[in-house]
């Protein structure tokens, strides 16, 4: 059975890409992100590129890429682009995909549209991430309110970053969302260090 996830997080700069990279590593998925806002030279998708060993992934390519590295529906305005909800469909494949959102779910798509009503398009269980820092245990619980009001089916969720025991206990108390994975804070991201997560993921994914 193929497994297809979206990578959701509770705001920007939560480690994202750097967990993509290791679920695509571990179930050899193909990954997509939908949406590239900024740095252009060097995206999410060539990150996760060159932090990756396998060799079944296949790399889809955005369905927009914008200039600006903000968020989309402003970045989208700059370079004269609409962002359209009927633009997006999900990579035609048989292997297991990881698609990486661009940003928080309520960033705006364009003036109708956030990443909440793609996710309802897209229809994969969402894995959040999640990071502590002051004011994560609101921006978590909000994120997940969110999508269970939207009847969003949620996978679980990933903690990244360096560990606060009693804010993530609390989390998944209170929200009774299932925990995935933890991983530790890492100043130098390489390939060396996905493969290590990867290789422990597999035990979580059954894969």
């Amino acid at each position: 059975m193929k497994q297809q996830y979206i990578i959701a997080g509770i705001g920007t700069e939560i480690g994202k890409t750097f967990i993509s990279s290791i679920l695509t590593e571990s179930l050899e998925a193909d990954y997509w992100k939908p949406i590239q806002s900024g740095a252009l030279d060097f995206t999410d998708t060539n990150t996760v590129q060159h932090l990756i060993t396998n060799s079944k992934t296949v790399f889809h390519p955005e369905a927009y890429r914008l200039n600006e590295p903000l968020s989309p529906h402003a970045a989208a305005a700059i370079d004269g682009v609409d962002i359209e909800l009927s633009k997006f469909e999900l990579p035609i494949t048989d292997n297991n995909l990881i698609v990486e959102l661009a940003g928080g779910l309520m960033v705006p798509l364009n003036e109708k549209s956030t990443n909440i009503d793609l996710i309802k398009q897209l229809a994969l269980p969402v894995i959040l991430v999640s990071k502590n820092y002051l004011g994560s245990i609101n921006h978590t619980l909000l994120s997940i309110a969110i999508l269970k009001s939207n009847n969003i089916d949620i996978k679980g969720i990933i903690f990244n970053g360096e560990s606060n025991p009693s804010s993530e206990e609390y989390i998944l108390n209170y929200t009774q969302v299932k925990l995935l994975e933890k991983v530790a804070q890492e100043s130098n991201i390489t390939q060396e260090t996905v493969k290590k997560y990867a290789e422990h993921f597999r035990k979580t994914f059954c894969y």
